[in-house]
């Protein structure tokens, strides 16, 4: 279990935007954001880097999740193996704690670990974003209902979700700023 734990962790620190960075001879922490998430090396390197960089990241909390699973690990060791490999990649001890920004991990690691609970930060997404118009807030509302289907119905195994969910939100704390000033100003 601590094994399991200490890997989910080291395969947070895989950071995906950091080997397209490295490929494309761009240091991606000297671009735009500085982030080593899908976003930054989107804007820095375009679409193709994008989708590489969030399938990449999404795998490697998906990966994790399913080997805890094929482990036969309980739904807390899991979860707890899910913060971790979140909580790697949102602080990597290799580049000194700057990472991405956990949000296509996140989607590996959840979808993987229960998908009913999972579709509850879909349909959170999808049901805000006409309103709200932004991707960031509508993120927002997505993890609300997700901590909300961990804590209704009752799947305390899954409350480091919640943990990473913190974690995320506290990174994006600039953004959401930024979100809700344009939102404010339409």
């Amino acid at each position: 279990m601590i094994l399991y734990w200490l890997i989910s962790y080291l395969a947070g620190n895989l950071m995906t935007a950091w080997w397209i960075g490295k490929w494309k001879k761009v240091n991606l922490q000297q671009e735009n954001s500085g982030n080593l998430g899908a976003r930054n090396a989107g804007a820095v390197l375009g679409k193709p880097a994008f989708f590489l960089t969030f399938f990449g990241d999404a795998l490697k909390g998906a990966i994790i999740i399913a080997v805890g699973d094929g482990m036969h690990f309980s739904d807390w060791i899991i979860a707890i193996g899910g913060f971790l490999v979140i909580f790697g990649h949102l602080f990597p001890f290799w580049l000194k704690g700057k990472g991405g920004k956990g949000i296509s991990t996140f989607i590996g690691a959840g979808l993987i670990y229960d998908p009913l609970l999972f579709s509850l930060f879909v349909i959170g997404v999808a049901a805000t974003i006409p309103f709200l118009k932004s991707a960031t807030l509508s993120m927002v509302a997505g993890y609300i209902v997700y901590s909300g289907g961990i804590i209704g119905f009752g799947h305390y195994p899954a409350l480091p979700f919640i943990a990473a969910i913190i974690c995320i939100l506290l990174l994006h704390k600039e953004n959401l700023k930024e979100s809700l000033e344009t939102l404010r100003s339409t």
